[in-house]
């Protein structure tokens, strides 16, 4: 049994399915309170200061890489403030894909969560590559190749996800707390040697533009966009956790926004010391910039260091948890409205979505042992990022026109001004991924391509109108019709 699609709807169709479906696809609610939130927003982060933004100091130079985290870090200022209010309005577990949906119809919707799943499975195969990098450091197992470590990080924590969300989220929560005092010990010891000559340190290669501060010239601010987003790519993730939530509409921007302030801060923190202290041109190429800059700093090894070396394993160790639950909350809505094959949105006893936990686990571990670069594979995850945040901020601005009296639990401060700005400069860090890398984007574009393909010519004619998202846009559709 199929249901006509409305005239809006790019000719979907539902199919019918059991009275069971959705009982075989239910998360754990209220497991999540904001403060669990807010610890969500930075787990999902927080590796982000701890390796992998660095890079971009190889390709702009301190100058352009400070340009490009002030940049990004509006972007996502504003991003956040929208999401803030998308979830308190829309709280299901699709997110982006749900925000999407209702504002973009069934393609945009579709294209958002693709775009997401992308980013968010690649970006923990990025992360297992830096832990290889931290546990290599400290001289730990004689490991000179590093996919065991790959393998041990996706099944160790794959499986307390599979035990359950709200010991999981606690976890996670444990974790972030330990890399969070970690960063503070590395300010505290990289103070006393900071130095500013240290920042400009990278001689200027003669290109447009280039000087001691942009040593790069011009096109390095451009290229350094990739890895400003690093310092905050995945925060947008904390409403897929709205179905576990104990309040979204309240939760949801409290915690997104938290989480979001404290991630400024720290990452202001790591750009401004870690090259002030170590060097820009030393601290570009290491994977492990903030023990290597305390061992620069304090004159070789100490306990601070290799503290903050050990705890900067549960900085990495907290994002890769946390967006392992970014994925499978993904996953888990894309297939159960029936986007793509209804088997992975299968839930088990304790409500976790184990087909989701699995699947792109698989892949991520596949990427991670085969490249083993984590700067390749930033560029993949980044990719996907900013064309859902085009998608995000665009799904704000159409609502706020299209729906200005839908019932909304949260007010983004300055309207659709503010989306419009992280619309943008989304647009612009988008084109940056092709100038970085035009081979790893145009890859990537084809995966995506492929997504949008699957959908139009097979999964917009057997989605499942009992999701969800699919329930809140059909919802609207006849609203409308009935004005």
């Amino acid at each position: 049994m199929t249901q006509p699609a409305s005239s809006r709807s790019e000719h979907i169709e539902y199919a019918g399915v059991g009275s069971d479906y959705l009982q075989q696809r239910q998360l754990r609610r209220g497991a999540a309170g904001w403060i669990l939130l807010a610890g969500l927003g930075v787990a999902y982060v927080i590796s982000g200061d701890f390796s992998g933004w660095n890079i971009g100091l190889s390709y702009g130079g301190w100058g352009g890489l400070l340009i490009a985290f002030v940049l990004m870090g509006l972007m996502y200022t504003c991003m956040v403030f929208g999401l803030a209010e998308l979830s308190s309005t829309l709280p299901t577990a699709g997110a982006g894909y749900g925000f999407a949906r209702r504002a973009l119809g069934p393609l945009g919707g579709y294209a958002t969560g693709m775009a997401v799943l992308i980013e968010y499975a690649v970006a923990p195969a990025a992360i297992a590559t830096f832990i290889g990098g931290y546990i290599e450091a400290l001289g730990l197992f004689g490991m000179t190749n590093s996919w065991p470590i790959y393998l041990a990080t996706y099944v160790i924590f794959i499986g307390i996800h599979l035990w359950g969300v709200g010991e999981a989220l606690k976890v996670m929560f444990a974790i972030t707390a330990i890399a969070v005092v970690a960063l503070v010990a590395t300010v505290v010891g990289l103070l006393p040697g900071f130095q500013p000559s240290n920042l400009f340190d990278i001689v200027p290669d003669g290109s447009v533009g280039s000087s001691a501060f942009l040593p790069f010239g011009f096109a390095g601010v451009l290229a350094s966009l990739v890895y400003g987003i690093w310092f905050f790519l995945a925060v947008e993730g904390v409403p897929l956790a709205a179905e576990e939530s104990s309040d979204p509409k309240r939760d949801m921007p409290r915690g997104i926004i938290a989480a979001m302030m404290i991630l400024l801060v720290f990452g202001a923190l790591m750009l401004i010391l870690v090259p002030g202290a170590a060097g820009a041109d030393a601290m570009g190429q290491t994977d492990s910039p903030l023990p290597d800059a305390l061992r620069a700093a304090l004159g070789g090894d100490s306990v601070l260091a290799d503290f903050v070396n050990y705890a900067g394993l549960a900085g990495l160790v907290a994002s890769f948890f946390s967006i392992v639950f970014a994925y499978s909350r993904q996953l888990f809505a894309l297939s159960r409205a029936g986007y793509l094959p209804r088997f992975m949105s299968l839930t088990s006893s304790r409500r976790t979505p184990w087909v989701a936990l699995i699947v792109p686990g698989t892949i991520g571990f596949a990427l991670a042992a085969i490249t083993g670069d984590g700067g390749l594979l930033i560029q993949i995850a980044v990719f996907g990022a900013t064309v859902s945040y085009v998608l995000l901020n665009l799904s704000h601005i159409v609502l706020r026109r299209r729906e200005p009296h839908l019932e909304r639990g949260y007010l983004t401060p300055g309207g659709t001004v503010t989306t419009g700005i992280a619309l943008v400069l989304a647009v612009v860090a988008l084109i940056a991924v092709f100038f970085v890398d035009i081979t790893a984007a145009l890859i990537t574009a084809a995966v995506f391509a492929l997504a949008l393909a699957y959908f139009w010519f097979y999964s917009r004619h057997r989605l499942v109108a009992a999701a969800p998202e699919e329930e809140f846009a059909l919802l609207a559709e006849e609203e409308q019709q009935l004005h």
